[in-house]
């Protein structure tokens, strides 16, 4: 495919990556030799008024002319966009590529003047980790069981659909964490990230039963006290997980709400007017009541009350407030460095009411005046990008611009296997371009900011194991390739590196293997490891931009090019022709095992042919 002019935002074309208010930066395009382009404007939106400003140019670098224009942070967020023009007329270039036509100004590229995400952030690889599942400690055998659960031995099936699934109980525990984290160590995560930890009535403590304690069957405060100084003693973070959506119907404050139509709690909930009840002044002292309450839930669970965001006292006790269960938990002996929040696409929605933005940049605001380095991830299983680049989420699980498409690419198999939030007909099995039309839809839509913040993830707790989507370890290392060296931040759940199998969310909650270490898939946790060590090792895996060299049905080839170095990626779902490029350097194979690459006398270098098959080269 020849190459297009191109521009994200990444330091290469961006090199103030945190402009302030009404500073005015320089950014570049890049136009290949031989293209079309005679003349480059930015077009500006500043205010909400449409501006030209000519472009021009920098340098000339290998045949490349790279032009440059100033562009102003008139608003907390500002859109540009660039217009080449040639003999043929002219086209615009936005954050979803070269086009023909033109374009509303919400695919533009975007200068965001917010508070950055904390700098350690863009280096983080992420670990899920699902405390019931993941160890247990020595402790766990002597603690009583509450009367909801079902005791499961560690080799006990996982019940993926039915009655019992939320019930069973395997005793994974906090210092069960601890006593792993050398394997987290191995294989080269820095972030570990944990599932609800507070009291509940269910495995997955999605239903908080209390916002003040760590569940005593996890060890309580003090093994949480000891995980995060293990944590810390590594040089690694550890990320909570809240919801702000909604409690349990356990929880104290719903408890109280239910029953006393009068207490200061009810304000915290959706309950409907209930009629039948003696509400006179001689009532106020003992309400009467005998219906059953009626009130909002989640995806109507009644065990999932949702919190109206509309309450000032809501805010004061999630959030405001100095002993608030948001900044408690941020600061030591836990130190937690920031929070996963959960259902973030529903908070603070609930019909008329739309206060998600607002609840979204009061959240950030008290973490960051609790911890100025505390990280703020916002749960979406669908299109997120209306609620990003607002001063608060700073960033998403990305299951729409990379969960699903890689998916769809690398499908393998007749079987049905549902995405994330069970669209009907499960995974659709789809070609490269149908694939880079859904992530570049998603990422033009954000800030490159925001998009290189986000979670990249194949799969978590809440979907299926990404080895049951691909069907064998050739394809599953093409998508854990993909996980590392694609933008974004690389979360895996914990197993994903063992070949853990599942075909939805409860399903794949599984026991972690240690007593069975022959069940391991050791060459797909050797690449995994590999992996791992070459982004942590290749800055422009981290902080570099994204330019797409090759596509067809199977295969992709990209750069990820940065100031300190490029990287080109070769991903391969099935055998194939081979690809053949110009204007290429010469290249070191830092994975896969392919030949260096070395032009020919006319400057063509030549990519493997043989698929499945991931490989990536330096280039000098």
């Amino acid at each position: 495919m020849p190459l297009s002019p191109h521009h994200d935002g990444s330091a290469l074309y961006v090199p103030e990556q945190e402009p302030s208010l009404g500073d005015t930066v320089d950014v570049f395009v890049r136009v290949p030799a031989g293209a079309d382009v005679r003349q480059v404007h930015v077009r500006t939106t500043g205010d909400g008024e449409p501006r030209f400003t000519e472009a021009v140019v920098d340098r000339t670098e290998g045949g490349d002319v790279w032009w440059r224009v100033p562009v102003q942070a008139r608003n907390p967020v500002s859109n540009y966009r660039f217009m080449l023009s040639g003999t043929r007329g002219y086209r615009w270039l936005n954050a979803a590529g070269l086009v023909g036509h033109d374009v509303p100004d919400n695919g533009d590229f975007k200068l965001v003047t917010h508070t950055p995400p904390p700098a350690w952030a863009r280096d983080a690889v992420i670990y899920q980790i699902f405390p019931d599942r993941f160890a247990r400690s020595a402790a766990a055998d002597r603690r009583a069981l509450p009367d909801w659960a079902i005791p499961c031995d560690w080799d006990t099936p996982v019940i993926g659909r039915g009655p019992q699934t939320p019930h069973q109980f395997y005793g994974g525990d906090l210092d069960g964490v601890t006593g792993r984290l050398d394997h987290l160590d191995r294989l080269g995560v820095n972030t570990v990230y944990l599932t609800p930890i507070f009291p509940a009535r269910s495995n997955h403590r999605y239903d908080a039963a209390s916002f003040d304690t760590v569940d005593p069957l996890l060890g309580g405060d003090a093994a949480l006290a000891r995980l995060a100084d293990a944590v810390r003693a590594r040089g690694w973070r550890l990320l909570g997980d809240i919801t702000s959506n909604h409690t349990g119907d356990a929880h104290e404050w719903f408890t109280t709400a239910v029953s006393d139509v009068y207490a200061a709690e009810r304000e915290l909930y959706y309950f409907d007017e209930v009629t039948g009840c003696d509400n006179s002044s001689s009532a106020r002292l003992t309400p009467r009541c005998d219906l059953e309450p009626s009130y909002e839930t989640w995806n109507g669970v009644k065990s999932l009350p949702k919190l109206n965001w509309g309450s000032a006292e809501l805010r004061r006790r999630f959030a405001t407030a100095d002993d608030s269960l948001l900044r408690r938990w941020l600061r030591p002996p836990y130190g937690l460095d920031g929070w996963r929040v959960d259902v973030a696409n529903m908070t603070g929605r609930r019909g008329a009411d739309a206060y998600t933005h607002e609840v979204a940049a009061l959240l950030r605001r008290v973490v960051a005046q609790t911890r100025a380095d505390g990280l703020l991830m916002a749960e979406h299983g669908h299109d997120h990008t209306g609620d990003l680049d607002r001063d608060g989420w700073h960033g998403t699980m990305n299951y729409v611009g990379f969960t699903d498409p890689v998916w769809s690419w690398l499908r393998h198999g007749d079987a049905p296997v549902p995405n994330f939030l069970g669209t009907p007909g499960g995974v659709v099995r789809r070609d490269t371009d149908a694939v880079l039309a859904t992530m570049d839809t998603y990422r033009s839509l954000v800030s490159w900011r925001s998009y290189t913040h986000s979670w990249q993830l194949l799969g978590s707790h809440d979907s299926a194991r990404i080895r049951t989507v691909v069907g064998d370890a050739a394809r599953h290392e093409v998508a854990a390739g993909l996980l590392a060296t694609m933008p974004g931040t690389p979360m895996i759940f914990a197993g994903d590196e063992l070949g853990l199998t599942g075909t939805n969310g409860e399903e794949s909650r599984t026991p972690m293997p240690w007593h069975r270490p022959e069940s391991w898939d050791a060459g797909t946790f050797a690449a995994y490891r590999s992996l791992i060590a070459l982004r942590r090792a290749e800055p422009a895996l981290r902080h570099g931009g994204l330019r797409r060299l090759h596509a067809d049905a199977d295969t992709l080839v990209f750069l990820r090019e940065a100031p300190t170095g490029s990287v080109l990626v070769l991903a391969r779902r099935a055998a194939g022709r081979p690809v053949r490029l110009t204007g290429l350097p010469v290249g070191e194979n830092v994975y896969g095992g392919a030949p260096a690459l070395r032009p020919d006398a006319e400057g063509t270098v030549t990519l493997p042919a043989d698929g499945p098959t991931f490989q990536v080269w330096r280039l000098a």
